[in-house]
């Protein structure tokens, strides 16, 4: 019964946030000064019988989400996009993005970004700035399923306790800061249609600190623990300065940029990130790949897409809180952490799948069923099934891991806290997906999913915000 009232409501809630979407274009019509009024603006149509929009087009709206890692998010958020003189519609000249919202369980974000294809010849530019402050940030321990899990288990006053009879634990979380500034560009190479060279800028401050909710007080933490036992070192469980120079290549040849039908996409980067601001020796380099393709199953109406994505440390040391950026050149969603949750792997905990090295599979059909034009846009209705994975695949300090366990809650000897002896295996979900799209570009998106093994955790994962994962 709670899983089918839970289900309910977030329709609810997506009807809602549907309903705002649509709305805001009509109230743009009805601010016109009366001569515009009188003076109707002829439409031109393309041979797929879509309105081609030219010029500005703005979307302010209320933010109304919801995420079962994060709870349910508010706020206001503006979408402005310019079509130039619209030749290359559905593409668009720029982009930007202004976000304010918080989330019932504790996170706040100030975020802006923005997409510029008019800067650089046959390229384009991103810029993201941002803000999140998060009172309860997941954290299940490193290197996967070697990290045990139990959704009821806290620490409270030093005792351990299996079934507290509390609401909520605060046992896999802490506290975390974080500003964010990316800066990444792109640019054809010569003739060669859909190759790219990419080079970006990124800089995170992280500021972390244990749980201070006044629903955890007293209560020991998985991160306490690792910070106490050495886990986490002493000069990183405070957090740190992460500064990133990146350089890739890119393959790209989708049909669209936002609402893809066919094409494909690779990104290969190289990530060097010298410990410039705290000079605490952690400076490494990662490379991060992704391929993702969509083939076309029926016209535009179907299509079957998946992405495959890897991530790993090739030299150097990085500090616990470096290993939850996921260090692409471009991204689509708002989180880029480690895997887990709304971002990567749907339906398992969020940042569950926490390593040195780590790689991860999405796998989506999506069926076009229902377009129709409102408000003078074109809009279109999405269904999207979708299975996702994810594992550790380059350990991090798992020898200690291993040792702590025999250290901490003799106690518990048939409970596993630290190290839970468990081979590391993909971690899988699955879950259904429905979209609402303006102009193949703004996407409403609401999920459903279910991790496959208790240990990613319990019950449906329910997602409610903004564009697709890929």
């Amino acid at each position: 019964m709670m899983n089918n009232h839970k289900i309910l409501t977030m329709k609810k809630s997506l009807t809602f946030a549907m309903l705002v979407l649509m709305s805001f274009g009509l109230v743009a019509q009805t601010t016109k000064p009366a001569k515009e009024k009188k003076a109707k603006k002829e439409k031109t149509y393309n041979e797929k019988g879509e309105i081609i929009k030219k010029g500005w087009n703005f979307g302010p709206l209320p933010v109304v989400g919801f995420r079962s890692d994060m709870g349910f998010q508010y706020g206001v958020c503006m979408d402005v996009f310019n079509y130039g003189d619209g030749s290359n519609y559905p593409g668009y000249d720029f982009k930007l993005n202004f976000e304010v919202s918080t989330y019932t369980k504790g996170s706040s974000v100030f975020r802006f970004y923005s997409y510029w294809n008019n800067i650089i010849p046959k390229g384009k530019l991103f810029v993201d700035v941002s803000y999140f402050m998060d009172k309860k940030f997941d954290f299940y321990g490193f290197n996967g399923y070697a990290a045990p899990y139990h959704k009821d288990f806290a620490v409270v006053n030093g005792i351990p306790n299996l079934n507290h009879g509390m609401k909520d634990s605060g046992f896999y979380g802490f506290n975390r800061n974080q500003f964010r500034f990316v800066a990444s560009m792109q640019r054809q190479i010569g003739d060669i249609k859909g190759l790219y060279y990419g080079a970006g800028l990124a800089y995170y401050n992280n500021a972390i600190d244990t749980l201070d909710l006044d629903d955890y007080r007293g209560q020991t933490t998985l991160y306490d623990l690792y910070c106490d036992h050495g886990l986490i070192r002493e000069n990183e469980r405070d957090g740190g300065n992460v500064t990133q120079f990146k350089a890739g290549l890119i393959y790209d040849t989708k049909d669209y940029e936002n609402d893809p039908t066919r094409g494909m996409y690779a990104e290969a980067v190289i990530t060097a990130a010298p410990d410039m601001i705290d000079g605490e020796d952690y400076s490494h380099l990662t490379f991060t790949g992704v391929f993702q393709h969509y083939v076309p199953l029926y016209k535009e109406h179907l299509t079957f897409a998946y992405r495959i994505g890897a991530q790993n440390v090739l030299a150097g040391d990085i500090p616990f809180y470096a290993m939850l950026n996921t260090n692409t050149l471009f991204f689509k969603k708002m989180y880029v952490d480690a895997l887990g949750g709304a971002s990567n792997v749907r339906g398992i905990n969020r940042n569950r799948v926490i390593g040195k090295g780590f790689a991860w599979l999405n796998l989506d059909i999506r069926w076009r069923f229902f377009n129709f034009k409102f408000i003078n846009q074109n809009w279109c209705v999405v269904l999207n099934p979708f299975v996702d994975a994810g594992m550790v695949t380059q350990t991090f300090r798992l020898d200690e891991q291993k040792k702590i366990e025999e250290e901490i809650f003799p106690t518990l000897p048939d409970t596993d806290v630290i190290y839970g002896d468990k081979k590391e295996v993909p971690h899988w979900a699955g879950g259904l997906g429905l979209k609402l799209i303006m102009n193949k570009n703004l996407v409403v998106s609401a999920e459903f999913a279910k991790p496959f093994d208790k240990l990613d955790g319990a019950g449906m994962a329910s997602y409610i915000g903004f564009n697709y994962i890929f």
